[in-house]
């Protein structure tokens, strides 16, 4: 005899069939067929956010490290906007995300009740696909086309809406979805122009430079850039934002392009001719008086090797065959730290270029770093460079709010792995409520909350577009004082246990500590 089901355990085993088994939630009343049936079916790891965001951030920083969606389960639409920022954030880094959004039943929405809302509307802007089932009976056909949309590379959001009825009426069978489609090839002819022009710019081949993004970051794609470097003298540089870097000791090092249009400009002039990997002309972060929102020279020459959707490895790779590098020993791979560098340790009031050094001396081998610190962090990517092998991953999109969601799917994607988060007071308040989830699921996470207690960049963005001096009101709006927000209480109320530090040699020793400490621990680094 057939499993009799409603449309809501129909939808919860085709999730399970296609390895869909991890599902971020905050849900509603209309979710609870739902929820009932997440907790029928075996094969599924739920998650509780205590905010939306939480749960979208968590599921971005899991696609992130497991390189395959999780679900997500939000309550109608002022859920699903309340998650929408890091959707943002998650949309921007290709992370494939399966969104189930409840809704009233279709036979309620005709009174427009309290929560009513345009769910496709909200949704839109930060979904790749968005569809409602209209029957129980078709509802795990459609789960699996909203899987198969999340698994399309480079990854893509899927927000499924789901109507209470459809969800307690009787489903139909499981559905499988397709698997992942290999990505797109490169165009041929833009691998032969970026051949001739490195050939022709020999023996100054330093004027063109290679820039990753998307998954340029990871150690294969590097290796075959820095091969390529070895042969003709290019640079190798990757995008101020990539979902996620594989860095430190023994791996090739992308210069970063910088944030500030002034650096980014001046490292950009350099070169004549960029070949773009993944990646998207530079541009500035916003406008500025003054400044141009295009980063590279007028006169520079762009040759578009592969977009972040096509086979950015088999690119790089043809193209170190082309020009006779694939045994060539890659350039620029970052040496060990000395040893007189991880005994010698900082002292004095914390400082970016300090941090910097205790975290290169310190991260340890296979650590995921997600990286939220905003002002602080520019000064860490050259000291870390050459820290134990880790992964770094960081905001995308630039909505704050990140670095604590994005450490929960994470540590939920790679249990094995210690997460270590950077990340600043003020955007940390966004979505404080990660804490509790990264101690509820005993998650192996270190937060440094570094607390210079202002919306620190703020006060940089103020003079650079040129908005003069602050006055008290303006003051009022970039600080974060009258009271000073303490850290290592809120860490506590959330059930993870904290400590603050005002010294180098204090955060080396609490530190070191927290991460021979199991489980999830704070610490306030004052600025």
């Amino acid at each position: 005899m057939p499993l009799m089901m409603n449309g809501a355990e129909s939808l919860v085993r085709t999730l399970v069939h296609n390895q869909v088994d991890v599902c971020f939630t905050n849900p509603g009343t209309s979710e609870m067929h739902f929820v009932a049936a997440l907790d029928t079916v075996p094969g599924i790891r739920c998650v509780l956010g205590l905010f939306e965001g939480v749960v979208t951030g968590a599921a971005d920083g899991y696609y992130r490290m497991a390189q395959r969606p999780a679900a997500t389960l939000l309550h109608l639409g002022p859920g699903l906007g309340n998650g929408l920022a890091n959707l943002h954030n998650a949309r921007k880094a290709h992370s494939g995300i399966v969104n189930i959004v409840g809704e009233h039943a279709m036979h309620h929405l005709a009174y427009d009740a309290p929560l009513t809302a345009d769910i496709e509307g909200v949704a839109r802007p930060m979904s790749h696909w968005v569809h409602t089932s209209r029957s129980s009976q078709g509802v795990a056909q459609d789960g699996a086309r909203a899987i198969t949309e999340a698994r399309t590379a480079p990854g893509r959001i899927a927000t499924l809406i789901l109507p209470a009825d459809t969800a307690w009426n009787p489903g139909g069978e499981v559905c499988t979805a397709q698997g992942p489609a290999a990505r797109a090839s490169f165009d041929p002819e833009a691998l032969e122009s970026a051949a001739r022009a490195l050939e022709s710019l020999a023996p100054n081949a330093g004027r063109c430079a290679i820039l990753l993004g998307g998954m340029g970051g990871l150690d294969t794609a590097l290796t075959w850039a820095g091969r390529i470097a070895a042969r003709t003298g290019c640079a190798v540089l990757g995008e101020y934002n990539v979902p996620r870097t594989e860095r430190g000791a023994g791996r090739v090092k992308a210069r970063r392009v910088p944030y500030a249009v002034d650096p980014a400009v001046a490292m950009l002039k350099e070169f004549d001719t960029l070949i773009l990997v993944g990646s998207k002309v530079p541009v500035a972060f916003f406008a500025y008086p003054n400044k141009p929102s295009v980063l590279v020279p007028p006169e520079a020459r762009i040759i578009p090797l592969a977009t972040v959707e096509q086979d950015i490895n088999g690119a790089l790779e043809a193209l170190a065959d082309r020009l006779g590098a694939r045994h060539q020993a890659p350039q620029g791979v970052a040496e060990a730290l000395h040893a007189s560098a991880l005994t010698s340790l900082p002292t004095g009031r914390p400082d970016p270029a300090g941090i910097g050094q205790v975290l290169a001396a310190l991260l340890p081998e296979h650590a995921i770093v997600v990286d939220e610190s905003v002002s602080t962090g520019r000064g860490f990517e050259v000291p870390t460079s050459s820290a134990r092998p880790h992964d770094w991953i960081n905001v995308m999109g630039g909505s704050i709010g990140f670095g604590l969601p994005a450490a929960v799917g994470a540590a939920i994607a790679a249990p094995d792995r210690p997460v270590i988060v950077l990340e600043g007071d003020g955007s940390a308040m966004y979505t404080e409520q990660a804490l509790w989830t990264m101690a509820r699921e005993g998650l192996n996470v270190k937060v440094l909350i570094f607390a210079n207690r202002a919306y620190q960049i703020l006060r940089g963005e103020l003079q650079a577009v040129g908005a003069g001096t602050p006055g008290e009101r303006a003051r009022d709006m970039l600080t974060l004082d009258r009271p000073h927000l303490d850290w290592v209480s809120l860490a506590k109320g959330h059930g993870v246990p904290g400590r603050q530090v005002d010294t180098l040699e204090g955060l080396a020793t609490a530190f070191a500590q927290a991460l021979a400490t199991p489980g999830p621990v704070l610490i306030e680094v004052l600025m």
